[in-house]
């Protein structure tokens, strides 16, 4: 009689791990793939704090965007002269 209780139980135990583990196998994918995208949103976060600081600078501070204008794009003053220095 235990041994068919036993049997019973082994096979209603293994017939719950049959249904469940496909579901806790995509939870736990679902999860790891959850963390990671929270750590993009905070890199993003970041790099959109970064660019609105750079956005403020050029709006409001006339020296930075001097600087942007000459080393990004290469605007020069009346009268200078640029040299490019390059390594052989």
């Amino acid at each position: 009689m235990k041994l068919k209780k036993a049997t019973w139980l082994f096979a209603f135990a293994f017939i719950v791990f049959i249904i469940f583990l496909p579901s806790y196998a995509k939870l736990q994918d679902l999860k790891q793939k959850n963390i990671e995208l929270e750590d993009r949103i905070a890199e993003l976060q970041q790099k959109n704090t970064e660019l609105l600081k750079t956005k403020e600078l050029l709006e409001n501070d006339p020296f930075y965007l001097e600087k942007v204008a000459r080393e990004k794009m290469g605007v020069t003053k009346k009268g200078e002269v640029v040299y490019k220095i390059t390594e052989e």
